[in-house]
């Protein structure tokens, strides 16, 4: 390991990652990375045989406050797994996060892992694919700039462990991302955001009130897209998130577990109908 070497990623450098995260079915969207960076561009990891060009792993651990950080893009390349080159770079990035506590959605293989680190289980998240067919316009919604990026984000703060303007921004105006609120009395009762990807296009985040203001925000997302199939990843606490994929012709493809490493803040758990993006929590 001595000829290991962990440095930080580039946008430019990322791009490889974007492939290997597809590659493990992982479906990323066609603009993430930018969006991804503007949050914390310290915060992407590659690994390097000394010597060689193409990095063997990857990982980011990005941070929003001085209390949390998200971890993602677990990765090794296939041919060169076993070898300790993941857990060196995993040790190496981890240590971005200081003493803040640190979340992820683990793939299934990777939760023992986990929890040998120091991550506990706080819930299971499913993501639901499939065709849905358009309703046309939900009532009450409308463009996410006529709600205000203020507004938004106040509302997107009490749905996630911390705050997070700066990615906010960027991803309700990424290239090809649909970004739409539901306003209701002067009031944002929700918002959501669906972007192109390598497969199903991805809802996400779903954040809504109840029902309703969730069923309008996906109705109203899908109408004109254009997207044949979306993917939604669900927790699966959420009974009435669960019910509504369900009753939208949604099935469960593949399971992740959010873990954390130690408390977060409250938040209004009961409002994610979807989740932002496993990556980046």
């Amino acid at each position: 390991m001595s000829t290991f070497e962990v440095s930080r990623a580039t946008p430019e450098e990322w791009a490889l990652v974007g492939g290997w995260a597809a590659a493990e079915g992982w479906n990323p969207g066609a603009s993430d990375a930018e969006c991804f960076f503007a949050q914390d561009p310290d915060g992407f990891f590659l690994g390097r045989v000394a010597g060689e060009r193409e990095p063997v792993s990857a990982i980011s651990v990005v941070t929003y406050d001085d209390r949390y950080a998200s971890l993602g893009f677990y990765l090794v390349r296939p041919d060169v797994r076993g070898r300790g080159y993941g857990l060196a770079t995993w040790r190496a990035a981890l240590a971005h996060a200081g003493d803040r506590t640190v979340g992820l959605d683990g793939v299934p293989e990777q939760q023992d892992n986990y929890r040998r680190s120091g991550f506990a289980l706080e819930h299971r998240t499913a993501r639901y694919v499939g065709r849905v067919a358009p309703r046309g316009p939900g009532a009450g919604v409308v463009p996410a700039a006529e709600a205000g990026l203020a507004a938004l984000a106040a509302y997107d703060g009490g749905c996630h462990p911390a705050d997070r303007p700066r990615f906010l921004e960027r991803w309700l105006t990424a290239p090809g991302h649909r970004a739409l609120a539901r306003v209701v009395d002067g009031r944002v009762t929700g918002y959501g955001v669906i972007r192109p990807a390598r497969d199903e296009a991805r809802v996400g985040p779903l954040f809504a009130d109840g029902p309703g203001d969730a069923e309008a925000l996906l109705d109203a997302l899908v109408d004109g897209f254009g997207a044949e199939r979306i993917a939604v990843d669900v927790p699966e606490p959420n009974a009435a998130a669960v019910a509504m994929a369900v009753a939208r012709g949604l099935e469960p493809s593949f399971a992740t577990a959010r873990m954390y490493t130690g408390p977060v803040r409250p938040f209004a758990r009961e409002r994610v109908y979807g989740i932002t993006t496993l990556e980046l929590g």
